[in-house]
């Protein structure tokens, strides 16, 4: 069985860091194991708590007024050099409950107020992303849209646009835009539900 005989930190930065694994593989080579983390110091690594709290949200949101149509950004991405398409998100702050999270990030990201639906917490607990490069997890949390879209509550770092789009305007970004995987699945479901964009939770 692989096992990991010490942990590593490599960078000191407020959101993200590096932390190298010296790693020995099932034949008993070793070898070092980069990961990227939310984590603060090593005890705080998923591989040393065990557990799954969520270190983000994602936030599948449909208009309230319009319900054909979802709530999209279009968001520059360094890792890129370029825009992506994907849903509002955010990072959970210590000791806050993720849907209060949601609706704090959806106000900032895109002016629009929150309202979080009640699903099985099967389809919201925190699922992990990326697992090949990084021990993050995330929430989703699903929910109607509503107020004046607004960029005011948007960071100088953030380069956001806001989308509301419908299923014609999905369609087209899903065959001609560049979109994060997890927000792909997404509008995928959104495409086959017409009556109600939630039926695929019930």
């Amino acid at each position: 069985m692989p096992t990991i005989k010490k942990i590593s930190k490599l960078t000191d930065n407020k959101h993200l860091n590096l932390y190298q694994l010296d790693a020995v593989n099932k034949v008993g080579r070793e070898f070092p194991y980069f990961v990227a983390s939310r984590a603060k110091k090593t005890e705080d690594l998923k591989i040393s708590t065990k557990n799954q709290t969520p270190d983000g949200v994602i936030i599948y949101s449909i208009c309230k007024e319009e319900q054909d149509k979802v709530v999209l950004v279009r968001q520059y991405r360094y890792s890129l050099d370029d825009y992506i398409y994907e849903f509002p998100a955010g990072l959970v702050e210590d000791g806050e409950e993720f849907k209060r999270a949601a609706v704090r990030e959806l106000k900032e990201e895109t002016g629009l107020d929150l309202e979080p639906i009640d699903v099985d917490p099967m389809y919201e607990k925190p699922y992990f992303t990326t697992i090949g490069m990084t021990d993050e997890c995330c929430a989703t949390v699903y929910g109607y849209a509503s107020g004046e879209v607004s960029k005011k509550g948007q960071e100088d770092s953030e380069e956001i646009e806001i989308v509301l789009a419908d299923r014609a305007e999905v369609r087209r970004i899903l065959k001609e835009e560049r979109v994060a995987i997890m927000c792909a699945y997404m509008l995928m479901h959104f495409l086959k539900e017409e009556k109600d964009p939630f039926s695929f939770l019930k």
